[in-house]
């Protein structure tokens, strides 16, 4: 599908229109850099929701020689959303309420999600996702409740203290240009959203998390979201092409598995977005669930050795630092 970007900025279009036409320049830009650093291109998964509810498009690199796997996700979906899902989100919006006769309501939701799991251990894992929300009154059509969220985050295996700065600086700036209270906040929100409490350590370094983002107008949001999808190539690739080749041992490459499998215990056990994608009738599992790595290891009663790089890790992800 060819798509136009200068109907992100034509403000006489929905915002859902134009957040659409946002995911699926982004997802092209994206793939790109990141096939660019590897000798396998993504594979595309066009996928429909049952009902003429939408659907989407996934792109996904596996066993790349620089990328184990790697997911870059859009869904564009409607449909009505059952009694139960709309009692789950009134505690943040207080204004949706169920229209239909079955207590249901009708709703459009578009988003961008990603995953990449490089194979060196040195090189980090990312995480992206940006989304829109809407519910519709079914008699009038027009929107009742609409939202934003989303954010980037790092996770890493080994602590390059000049990439955690660099990855944090990038969205810091993307998010200053509009409003230089947002990174604060948003950056203690991803620490606090990706604390793994079970294991009372956060899932990696951080980077900026919202959720219900509907306090400023719809067209200011829409252009902080684009800012925000701006600064992920720069603030990630740098990161990959100084860290795919740096020699690794078999010890350090079974830390990396390890630390995966934290990964995979907040995503199935704790992730809203998960729960949410899971619930939701019609949804579709695989592109829920392609944010899990190729490979993850469980070690009983693992505990690194108190002053080794690997311990350098878990003493952040226990107490979050301020990278900028």
């Amino acid at each position: 599908m060819v798509v136009s970007p200068d109907k992100i900025h034509d403000n006489s279009l929905p915002i859902r229109e134009r957040m659409e036409t946002l995911v699926r320049v982004k997802q092209q830009e994206i793939t790109q850099a990141l096939a660019g650093l590897d000798t396998v291109d993504f594979h595309t998964d066009s996928w429909t929701r049952g009902d003429n509810g939408g659907g989407g498009q996934s792109m996904v690199l596996q066993n790349g020689t620089t990328f184990e796997k790697g997911g870059v996700n859009i869904s564009v979906v409607h449909g009505k959303l059952p009694p139960q899902a709309i009692q789950r989100m009134k505690a943040d919006h207080a204004n949706l309420k169920g229209t239909g006769s079955d207590g249901s309501v009708d709703f459009f939701a578009c988003g961008l999600s990603l995953v990449i799991h490089p194979h060196n251990p040195h090189a980090p894992t990312t995480h992206a996702n940006y989304r829109y929300f809407e519910t519709i009154d079914p008699e009038t059509r027009e929107t009742q409740a609409w939202w934003f969220g989303g954010g980037a985050d790092l996770t890493p295996s080994y602590l390059y203290e000049e990439d955690a700065k660099h990855f944090h600086q990038k969205h810091k700036d993307a998010l200053d240009k509009y409003d230089e209270t947002l990174y604060p906040k948003y950056k203690k929100w991803c620490d606090e959203y990706f604390f793994i409490k079970h294991r009372g350590e956060t899932r990696g370094i951080g980077g900026i998390f919202f959720d219900d983002f509907d306090s400023k107008p719809a067209d200011e949001i829409l252009h902080i979201i684009e800012s925000c999808f701006d600064a992920f190539v720069p603030s990630y690739i740098p990161l990959v092409e100084k860290r795919k080749d740096t020699p690794f041992t078999p010890e350090q490459k079974q830390w990396q598995q390890i630390r995966r499998g934290r990964y995979v215990e907040f995503n199935l056990v704790l992730d809203r977005g998960t729960q949410f994608g899971l619930h939701t009738p019609g949804s579709r599992v695989e592109s829920i669930l392609m944010s899990l790595p190729a490979t993850a290891s469980w070690v009983y009663d693992h505990h690194p050795e108190p002053g080794t790089e690997e311990d350098k890790l878990l003493q952040v992800l226990k107490s979050p630092a301020d990278w900028v």
